[in-house]
């Protein structure tokens, strides 16, 4: 039994160096040296400050800007840890609603949707929430549908956000890959600039 518990307690040691220690530093070094603002998570940076990921949507709520898709991520509530509230794009707790298309509460929330920006057709991105709940992205339908409460609340000219929201646009991937995008917070930061 000892000639067995030997191989094995070295094997378990040299593997654990290799898979738990020389192999994540490895990839982490190479990422590092290959990509190293992919490695650290996309940073946003304004004014020599991080303001947010690329990766990761923010909650925008002024008519001034424009927002994202719905965020169906949550947190424990405070006063009860046993419930959660809503808290768009928490990335601690990365989620979709789980409601499927026959589900009232979806039905409910996106006709409450739908009302909220004033009714008639909208593109499906701004009424229903990603799989993830933290997309950062919108369709450029989307991003233009906004462009008329932005360019009022920022008395702004409405061809100037739509030409902003043109510049935006991000093509799919190696051209065929996914679909074109624009990153709200990347479209925000531009509206910024244009409207100073």
């Amino acid at each position: 039994m000892t000639s067995y518990l030997r191989p094995s307690l070295v094997l378990l040691g040299l593997f654990s160096v290799l898979t738990g220690a020389a192999y994540p530093l490895a990839v982490t070094g190479v990422a590092q040296a290959v990509f190293p603002a992919k490695a650290n998570g996309s940073p946003v940076m304004k004014d020599g400050a991080v303001i947010g990921s690329s990766l990761i949507g923010q909650s925008f709520t002024s008519d001034r800007y424009f927002h994202g898709r719905p965020s169906a991520t949550s947190a424990p509530d405070p006063q009860d840890a046993s419930k959660t509230v809503d808290s768009p794009y928490n990335a601690a707790n990365s989620t979709g609603s789980n409601l499927g298309p026959g589900s009232a509460t979806l039905k409910a929330a996106i006709t409450d949707r739908v009302a909220a920006l004033g009714g008639g057709p909208q593109p499906a991105d701004l009424v229903t929430a990603s799989g993830s709940g933290l997309d950062p992205d919108l369709s450029p339908q989307a991003a233009l549908a906004q462009v008329a409460r932005v360019a009022k609340a920022r008395g702004v000219a409405e061809d100037s956000l739509r030409r902003l929201v043109q510049d935006q646009v991000e093509p799919p991937l190696l051209g065929i890959l996914g679909e074109p995008r624009v990153n709200v917070l990347a479209l925000n930061l531009a509206l910024d600039r244009l409207a100073r």
